[in-house]
């Protein structure tokens, strides 16, 4: 760990929880948190999912190495949260109450669109779409995984935003993310954008973060689409309050301008993609922090 780096985990207790939640914070901190909730790559023992799943397929929802590629943005100032358990286990980008009825036993009320799709903050399927589990879940094991790694994590990303703009009177929340390639396919191109901005379409943050983040990546060669098809999650929504101090960004990279999906490591165009995604974020660091 660096000098003036820091690991929070909130009150995980002592099954395995503390490793919810990493915070990692610079000597001289500003105004920016960088967030990356689904790169986590702990699969807790007590997952229970379908034993005839393939591990491509368990693990086919993690955002891969997205940790890594912001990693320069501690050198220039920003605090990064880092969730540390796998999304399949519990989703960090959807809101608490998101449950799907279909898994969880006992919810009566009615779901989002996307835990309907099987996509709720407890996911019934993997990324790639295949059942995770065999049997329905308690409500009792979801509030336990909630407790033990979502609250964690939002109290974690809740106390740097707070402190980001005690600090610096607003708070820059910018959530990484990595899409497939097939998600992209289609739009704006064959392959589809290499990169989509979220920011609630235009409500979540100031137009100038996002005016500067599409000409930074744009100066990089690569494609940029709005918030088709992501326009910012759970997270964005919450803390995208800019009359309160608070903007937020999501940012979706295109894994295939650095992963090979097939076989489950960096691509050809990983050396290339973390330049340009630490040229992108030293250039809006230094003109914006």
């Amino acid at each position: 760990m660096h000098a003036g780096e820091d690991e929070a985990a909130g009150d995980a207790g002592a099954d395995g929880a503390a490793e919810a939640v990493e915070v990692l914070r610079p000597d001289a901190p500003g105004r920016f948190v960088f967030a990356s909730p689904h790169s986590g790559v702990v699969y807790p023992p007590d997952l229970g999912a379908d034993p005839d799943l393939p591990e491509a397929s368990l693990r086919s929802a993690e955002d891969a190495l997205v940790d890594q590629l912001i990693a320069p943005g501690l050198a220039r100032g920003a605090v990064l949260v880092l969730g540390r358990i796998a999304r399949t286990w519990v989703d960090l980008n959807r809101a608490p109450g998101d449950l799907d009825p279909a898994l969880v036993e006992g919810v009566d009320a009615p779901a989002s669109p996307r835990a309907m799709a099987g996509y709720g903050v407890v996911p019934r399927l993997t990324g790639d779409g295949r059942p995770l589990y065999r049997r329905r879940l308690t409500r009792a094991e979801v509030e336990a995984r909630l407790a033990r790694v979502h609250a964690p994590y939002h109290a974690a990303l809740a106390a740097e935003m707070a402190a980001a703009r005690e600090r610096c009177g607003e708070a820059v929340l910018v959530d990484w993310h990595s899409m497939p390639a097939r998600a992209a396919a289609g739009r704006g191109g064959a392959r589809g954008p290499d990169v989509v901005l979220g920011d609630r379409h235009g409500g979540a943050c100031g137009a100038e973060l996002t005016r500067r983040l599409r000409a930074e990546f744009e100066a990089l060669g690569w494609r940029v689409a709005l918030n088709r098809p992501y326009a910012g999650g759970w997270t964005t929504q919450r803390w995208g309050r800019p009359d309160e101090g608070f903007h937020a960004i999501q940012v979706e990279l295109n894994r295939a301008l650095y992963w090979d999906e097939a076989a489950r490591r960096p691509g050809p165009g990983w050396s290339r993609a973390g330049r340009g995604v630490a040229r992108v974020i030293a250039r809006l660091l230094a003109t914006t922090a």
